[in-house]
């Protein structure tokens, strides 16, 4: 555990150079860890439970009940939109302004007061209820999707479900014209890809650059569009609170939508790729959920715990916080290790076996307190949808034998594509 009063490890002295191991001791950064972390984190839930990695330049909090009050206190800041770049050089900062600027808006990146204004605004497009009645637009949209991979006896289902369904979704739910939504995945990984980084490299963070400017070029359009002739999506009613005098600023409407394009797009293609893995990885499991559909909504909350696509969240120190004998100094970023918290087995007993009969499966996969996720009731609508669509329509499917290649994202957690030989499809009752 690291002592309260210890130097952190980029304290090395210059006379003595600092090895990988000093650095990283628990090997966090291996392509290794980065494929199955999970073994790392029961190291650190036993061994140093909030430890400070140099590689991330943060403290790693991974025990489930530190995790869950981190949430709710306020004295960890999801105010952090500067934490992503303060460590680039001074030129480098400047060219990222844009990309900073655009975070700065973000709900996700924001505390009260200001987070709640914006919140309460989009939480309107998420009422469970609303929510609900998109489900059988969600199932067209599967059906539609698997039938397109059906007769080649093959798909990636990142490529072919994971990465569209949500897509073609959050889409609708913002208003995107159709012919558009495709456009909307490469700004998209390209946000994930910097978001999730730790300490993301410059190639990552001009590929962000990139996206954030090209995605508020192309929801200028889309706004102006919407304010001449409204409908019934989450855009036009943002632009009609506006005008009731909920203001929402052009940078704030702007940041709004790409964070609602991530967020609906990145967390749920992962949800969806992750479970599915699980269960291609698990026949008994995928059988008892084929013979028991009822099953579903347990078993994708299961699926979230086992495998959560989003793996931490960061915070930013206000003040000095003394935890678990670590001192967390004021200005320092704390990494919420959902991941870890959710293999606690403190809270979830023989937390490694996928088990969809598991009671009061508190996870945290999706947040807690004021920043639970806004979309999930969308993303388990979606998930739960193309779960047992697969599952049924594929009985016999299996992983093809080329290697599986995880992204090297340790906050972002999805592969790089999950081959799958379909088998024979089972006839629609």
């Amino acid at each position: 555990m690291n002592s309260p009063d210890a130097p952190k490890p980029d304290a090395t002295p210059a006379a003595t150079p600092a090895t990988d191991a000093d650095l990283d001791p628990f090997r966090l950064q291996s392509p290794d860890t980065l494929s199955n972390p999970y073994p790392v984190y029961a190291r650190l839930r036993d061994e140093a439970p909030v430890y400070f990695s140099a590689g991330y330049n943060g403290w790693l909090v991974t025990r489930y009940d530190h995790v869950a009050a981190g949430f709710r206190d306020p004295r960890l800041s999801a105010k952090r939109s500067s934490a992503f770049v303060t460590k680039l050089p001074d030129e480098v900062r400047q060219r990222l302004e844009p990309l900073r600027r655009n975070l700065a808006s973000w709900a996700l990146l924001l505390d009260p007061p200001e987070h709640t204004r914006i919140r309460s605004l989009i939480n309107k497009a998420f009422v469970p209820r609303l929510v609900e009645g998109l489900r059988p637009r969600v199932e067209a949209l599967v059906n539609e999707l698997l039938d397109a991979v059906a007769p080649a006896g093959r798909m990636d289902v990142l490529r072919d479900l994971g990465d569209l369904l949500p897509l073609l979704v959050i889409g609708e739910v913002l208003g995107v014209p159709a012919e558009d939504r495709h456009k909307l995945k490469g700004w998209s990984n390209a946000l994930g890809g910097f978001l999730g980084a730790g300490r993301p490299t410059l190639e990552i963070a001009g590929g962000a650059l990139t996206a954030v400017a090209e995605l508020e070029d192309y929801f200028r359009g889309v706004i102006a569009a919407r304010r001449q002739s409204p409908g019934s999506d989450l855009l036009s009613q943002l632009l009609v609170a506006e005008e009731q005098g909920m203001i929402l600023g052009e940078q704030e409407l702007l940041s709004t939508c790409c964070m609602l394009l991530f967020g609906g797009h990145e967390t749920t293609k992962n949800l969806i790729g992750n479970g599915l893995l699980a269960l291609l990885r698990h026949p008994a499991a995928r059988d008892e959920l084929r013979g028991s559909p009822m099953l579903v909504g347990p078993a994708v909350e299961e699926l979230l715990r086992y495998d959560s696509p989003v793996q931490w969240m960061s915070r930013v120190a206000l003040e000095d916080i003394e935890l678990d004998g670590a001192r967390i100094p004021k200005g320092d970023r704390a990494f919420l290790v959902l991941g870890a918290a959710n293999r606690d087995p403190a809270q979830f007993p023989d937390p490694d076996r996928l088990d969809f009969h598991r009671t009061d499966i508190r996870h945290i996969s999706l947040g807690l307190g004021v920043h639970y996720c806004a979309g999930a009731a969308l993303a388990r609508v979606e998930a739960q949808t193309a779960i047992a669509t697969f599952v049924r329509r594929f009985p016999n499917a299996e992983l093809s034998s080329a290697p599986l290649t995880w992204r090297m994202n340790p906050g972002v957690r999805g592969l790089a594509a999950i081959p799958v030989e379909l088998g024979q499809e089972k006839a629609s009752p």
